[in-house]
């Protein structure tokens, strides 16, 4: 299939919801090589459109600490997308998209107070290994400003970084001659509440101007809160069907799309309201992770059965080591309420419900540990010796809630419907 760059794919959506045959795009979050499969398997058997969002906690340079999902670096990443996209037999439409790109969005890196100058500098070279990897859409967030605890990054920072970054990217782009990138911006961090109409489109209208002035583009999403919020594993928002059609509709009249984050554990009735709302794309991540943990240790489960019933002679260790690796890492703590946050790890391993819980949040931080995939291989020999294709139950058990997604965001036959439009359009680039 002919690549089509992501700005020509959300203006046709916009376009098709005009005639009643739109749909949401679904942003999923890499979490491993599984969920890459699960997620390619679906879309080539679906007929829709995939979006990879990649934090930099989870993918980046080698020299700026890497990534906690395999281990994965903007190439290396890209590389596996490319290689899952041929094992699979994908022949349609995917894009490769940084989530919270720019200063301070490594944990380190806000952790340390970095000065603003050394903040900023560090998320363009990120960028530009983006750039330089092929990815497809960048998310321009300087949101997380350390020295703004507590409150808002005042608009105007918030512009003027936008602005610099996108300034920095296209320069870099352009120097080198590689195709057009799409843009994701955001008033302001996505924890919850919503983005009230007037300071949405406040923000869409200067930052108009300001690119206008620089010869920039447009970006092609602006992320809105619509009261999505995810903590723990559950969806403890409340979406606000009129606030999301509120900015849709605003975004829409600047050529744009609505990005919705926090999108995970969201039920089928919720999920059915997004058409309607013209949300053009929701971001979810955790979900997925979760769910590769639970297909873990269910299988973890027969083995032990199997164990007792003396079929096999020595089963692994995966949960334990799971439970061990996901305590350790302390990255529950980002999805935890309340006092929670502030539990020791001493705490938690002396109660049981609660390290259950915690390995339910975190098991998905730890698949890239060496002794992690060691048990993980001894799981999956120990089945395949009784004809369990464990592998194959984790990629299909993955596929469950991303499923349900597909159905309700009506993302049945979106390639073939935006293809139709662009060629109707004549706007998709051939060659």
């Amino acid at each position: 299939m002919v690549r089509v760059p992501i700005k020509l794919t959300i203006k046709s959506l916009l376009e098709l919801q005009n005639e009643g045959k739109g749909a949401t795009l679904l942003g999923i979050g890499p979490m491993s090589s599984n969920l890459l499969q699960a997620s390619f398997e679906l879309a080539r058997d679906y007929d829709f459109p995939l979006m990879f969002i990649a934090s930099r906690n989870q993918v980046d340079m080698d020299e700026l600490g890497g990534g906690y999902v395999n281990g994965w670096n903007q190439h290396s990443f890209v590389k596996a997308i490319r290689d899952t996209a041929d094992e699979t037999d994908f022949n349609g439409l995917y894009y490769v998209c940084r989530d919270h790109g720019g200063p301070w969005q490594r944990d380190k890196e806000r952790n340390d107070h970095l000065p603003v100058d050394q903040a900023m500098e560090l998320g363009k070279k990120s960028y530009l290994a983006d750039i330089e990897a092929g990815f497809d859409l960048l998310m321009i967030d300087p949101t997380k400003d350390p020295f703004e605890v507590g409150k808002v990054v005042p608009l105007d920072t918030v512009i003027s970084r936008t602005v610099e970054l996108i300034e920095y990217c296209e320069n870099e782009r352009r120097v080198r001659d590689l195709p057009e990138i799409g843009y994701e911006v955001g008033t302001e961090e996505t924890n919850g509440g919503l983005t009230s109409t007037e300071t949405y489109e406040t923000f869409i209208t200067r930052l108009k101007v300001e690119l206008e002035n620089k010869d920039l583009p447009m970006p092609t999403f602006i992320v809105g809160q619509t009261g999505t919020l995810t903590r723990k594993t559950e969806q403890i928002g409340t979406f606000n069907f009129n606030n999301a059609y509120e900015l849709a509709e605003m975004a829409s009249e600047y050529g744009v799309g609505l990005k919705e984050h926090n999108g995970d554990y969201l039920d089928d009735v919720t999920l059915l309201e997004h058409i309607p709302s013209r949300v053009v794309a929701t971001n979810v991540a955790p979900q997925y992770g979760t769910e590769e943990t639970r297909a873990y240790l269910k299988l973890a489960e027969v083995e032990q059965r199997l164990k007792e019933n003396g079929v096999i002679e020595e089963s692994s260790s995966v949960k334990d080591v799971l439970l061990t690796h996901a305590i350790k890492s302390e990255r529950w703590r980002k999805w935890m309420v309340g006092d929670q946050t502030k539990l020791t790890i001493d705490e938690i391993i002396k109660d049981d419900d609660l390290s259950a819980e915690i390995l339910d949040i975190a098991g998905h931080y730890t698949f890239n540990d060496d002794n992690v995939k060691v048990e993980i291989n001894r799981l999956y020999d120990n089945l395949n010796k009784v004809n369990i294709n464990g592998q194959r139950f984790v990629v299909d058990h993955i596929k469950r809630p991303i499923r349900d997604y597909v159905e309700c965001y009506n993302l049945k036959g979106s390639t073939s419907r935006i293809i139709d439009k662009l060629e109707r359009s004549e706007l998709v680039p051939m060659g």
